[in-house]
């Protein structure tokens, strides 16, 4: 006995491991894509074969977990006192999951593109303000900005230099994006994240999905999912600049084997590093959902409300460089010397979507979804010295004096509707085979007009005083369909979609004559791929993807037939390798996306007189990007990425407008010049360290190389590179009743780096020279967020 005693250190100091394999409890089949995961330690996922292996496991006892998508999940208790093999033989589940929601939609775990993947629990780490943007900073190739320099309000964030009106987003596969304006506002829906099961990223063209085409990247997120105990959790942060963040989120658990019942109420506030560039924002979240053996019906029904003084014209440039970065001239009233109170945004979005997933067969299944989104708001303004004419009202008498301008206050409206129906089938007649076809019909119906709401001299108009109202009617329809087949080591993809979109708009036809005009374009977008599964770790892949995009509503509305840009097109050629090991992965994906008729503003007008974007030729992204996780030790673990990357727009002829002759005229035309707001280096880390159990100390750096604020590669029009680091602590335990109780801070920028991430140029021509007036938005110096999170 004391021998034994002697040797129970040394047994549970050596490292073992553990490895096995997975397979259905029926047919014995291997189960590749399993989770398996070691007492919360480590995890891995089965390979092709349906095995695994968890490496460097010291002694002890532990519990093997087991999940896997449509089978009951399997927990084991285990006595490790050396290597041992432990395998699983899964049951199919007697209620039906709905991941099947989004996964025809999204990449598989060996899709020949380039994606990645969070977790709610990666997602949770940074959710203490902040918005969905930055929580989603240290992805590759990611640049994110925000308005107010702090992160809370409009927040945007770019991927591979292409922005939210490139981007392609969906919650739960319903488009997110703006019909018409092709953004996507996260500011819409404050604290979103806290409500987020996972999200995935794709970067390039990826794999069809619902809404305008990916352009540069998609941002594919699933909301809440079924959770079998019940909870109460409180979420509270405050921080710099007035910030603070109060969530109260509820769950059921599964009630009578079946009901599930969620719900989140938040509020968000700050006062912004910007001077008047304050948010107050509220939103709430309620999820129900129905689980049969093959069924399940979820109703989402969700809101978001925001108010915000705007920040969003950014901080000029002479005033950043005398050292006042905070400025905000936005809503300067000259004759007083003050600032109007209510230069504010305010916008309310209400959401319904009604899910359904229905397993048909053993091989076939159906998931279906039927959507409304309801919108309205303004944005309210001062203005200086407004011509009458300009709002149409007729010049008043006053005096004996012809009154031609005056300041007034102006609201611009939008409402909107949007509906639809997205669905898809999945069948699976074999293993090796995957067949999904899917598709979605929605329409957009939007309502833009605008109210005089105060003149400053009297005008003899009503009060809301409507000068200009139209509406816009988008009606979107795609149809695709997806193979994956594998024959031995080699994966086959293939994915074709169809789509057509009829758009209705006010603008002006050939006689400049400003009436109800349509558009109708179709799409086709084919992706071909193939990924070649080298052993149980490693793997090659390549893939070639077409990319469709139309003009957004500014371009039609402020246009006529003879200028009208083209629809624009993208051919994106992807090739990867991916390592996957137990305390390593790594990857590495190069790419070339070649562009026709890209849209780019110039700097002329067109033939109405409207500042326009016209189509480029000839423009392109290539580069490489390289991710990896290495765990060093038990308790430190460090993740990298970088991209490298030439963006560049060939034979750009730039317009500049001539103060002295009134003209718009042309400048300059460049062989070949870098893309505007498209780095040519981004690169993240995060090293993470666990000095003892459920604590972390995480370090958090960011670098962006230069940015050019237009297509000329003008230094004098640029953003200077920055390097930025966070830190990150947290800690969390359980006293009493309460299941978790979690503390945590999160220190931004904390070396005070002066630096801008975003901004925008208006150069004209005075007296013969270019002169630059340049808008930044600078970002916050040190800054902080603390949170207290309870579980129940």
């Amino acid at each position: 006995m004391a021998f034994v005693a002697l040797l129970l250190p040394v047994v549970a100091a050596a490292q073992f491991s553990v490895s096995g394999k997975v397979t259905d409890q029926q047919t014995g089949q291997p189960l590749p894509g399993a989770t398996v995961s070691i007492a919360n330690l480590q995890s891995t996922v089965t390979n092709a074969n349906g095995s695994y292996e968890l490496s460097n496991v010291k002694g002890g006892n532990y519990t093997v977990l087991v999940s896997y998508v449509g089978y009951q999940a399997l927990p084991k208790s285990v006595t490790v006192r050396g290597s041992m093999t432990v395998s699983f033989a899964l049951m199919h589940s007697n209620l039906m999951t709905e991941d099947v929601t989004v996964s025809a939609t999204r990449a598989s775990a060996n899709s020949p593109t380039a994606f990645t993947n969070l977790r709610k629990k990666d997602l949770q780490k940074n959710n203490l303000g902040q918005d969905l943007p930055f929580l989603l900073d240290q992805t590759p190739s990611a640049v994110v900005t925000s308005n107010a320099g702090a992160g809370v309000g409009y927040t945007g964030i770019r991927i591979r230099g292409s922005d939210a009106t490139r981007i392609n987003v969906t919650l739960n596969g319903i488009p997110l994006n703006d019909a018409e304006s092709q953004g996507a506002f996260f500011i819409d829906l404050p604290d979103l994240a806290s409500s987020v099961d996972n999200i995935q990223i794709q970067r390039g063209v990826g794999t069809s999905t619902n809404g305008a085409g990916a352009f540069g990247a998609s941002i594919n997120i699933q909301t809440t999912t079924r959770q079998d105990t019940a909870y109460a959790q409180l979420d509270n942060s405050a921080g710099s600049y007035g910030t603070v963040k109060n969530t109260v989120s509820l769950g059921t658990g599964l009630l009578g084997g079946h009901f599930t019942v969620d719900g989140r109420l938040s509020r968000v506030n700050s006062d912004g590093y910007i001077d008047r560039a304050f948010s107050k924002l509220k939103s709430f979240f309620v999820s129900g959902a129905y689980y049969g053996k093959s069924s399940v019906v979820r109703l989402n029904v969700f809101s978001g409300y925001e108010q915000t003084y705007q920040a969003w014209d950014g901080v000029p440039e002479d005033s950043v460089r005398k050292g006042n970065r905070r400025y905000n001239e936005l809503g300067y009233i000259n004759r007083t010397g003050t600032y109007y109170p209510n230069q504010t945004d305010n916008y309310t979005q209400n959401h319904y979507q009604l899910l359904y997933n229905q397993q048909i067969t053993p091989k076939l299944s159906f998931a279906g979804a039927l959507h409304y989104t309801r919108g309205e708001g303004y944005y309210e303004e001062y203005k200086n010295d407004a011509k009458l004419t300009s709002y149409g009202v007729t010049p008043a008498i006053v005096g004996g004096d012809t009154l031609n301008v005056t300041d007034l206050v102006r609201r611009l409206w939008l409402k909107n509707d949007f509906y639809g129906v997205t669905y898809n089938f999945k069948y699976q007649p074999q293993n090796n085979l995957n067949l999904t076809l899917g598709g979605a019909y929605n329409e957009y119906r939007g309502d833009h007009f605008n109210n005089i709401e105060w003149t400053q001299q009297s005008t003899n108009i009503l009060p809301d005083y409507e000068y200009s109202r139209n509406k816009g009617v988008k009606k979107d329809f795609n149809l695709f369909g997806r193979i994956d087949y594998r024959i031995g080591q080699v994966l086959l993809y293939g994915d074709m979609q169809y789509r057509h979109i009829n758009y209705s708009f006010l603008g002006y036809d050939r006689n400049l004559n400003n009436v109800q005009q349509a558009v109708q374009l179709n799409f086709f977008n084919p992706k071909v791929g193939a990924t070649y599964l080298i052993d149980d770790h490693n793997s090659v892949y390549a893939s070639f993807a077409v990319g469709n995009h139309e003009p957004n509503r500014d371009d039609y509305v402020n246009s006529s037939p003879e200028s009208r840009p083209k629809s624009e097109n993208l051919k994106d050629f992807e090739a990867g390798y991916r390592v996957r090991g137990t305390n390593f992965t790594a990857g590495i994906n190069g790419f070339y996306m070649l562009y026709k008729n890209q849209l780019v503003l110039t700097g002329s007008l067109n033939d109405v007189g409207e500042a326009i974007r016209t189509n480029i030729k000839d423009s392109y992204r290539t580069g490489v990007e390289l991710d990896g996780r290495v765990r060093i030790i038990e308790q430190l673990s460090w993740a990298a990425n970088a991209s490298f990357s030439a963006n560049r727009v060939k034979n750009f002829q730039q317009y500049l407008y001539n103060v002295d002759t009134d003209n718009t005229d042309l400048y300059a035309q460049y062989g070949k010049t870098n893309i505007a707001f498209s780095p040519s280096v981004v690169a993240s880390s995060e090293i993470s360290y666990h000095p003892i159990k459920n604590s972390e100390i995480a370090f958090i750096s960011k670098y962006v190389s230069r940015q050019y604020l237009d297509n000329t590669s003008t230094e004098s029009r640029s953003l200077n590179p920055y390097f930025v680091s966070n830190v990150r602590l947290g800690y969390s335990f359980s006293a009493f009743s309460i299941k978790n109780i979690g503390v945590s801070l999160l220190v931004n920028n904390v070396f005070s780096k002066k630096y801008q991430s975003d901004g925008a140029t208006y150069p004209d021509l005075e007296g013969g020279k270019v002169v630059n007036y340049n808008y930044w938005f600078a970002q916050a110096p040190i800054n902080f967020l603390g949170s207290l999170s309870l579980r129940f």
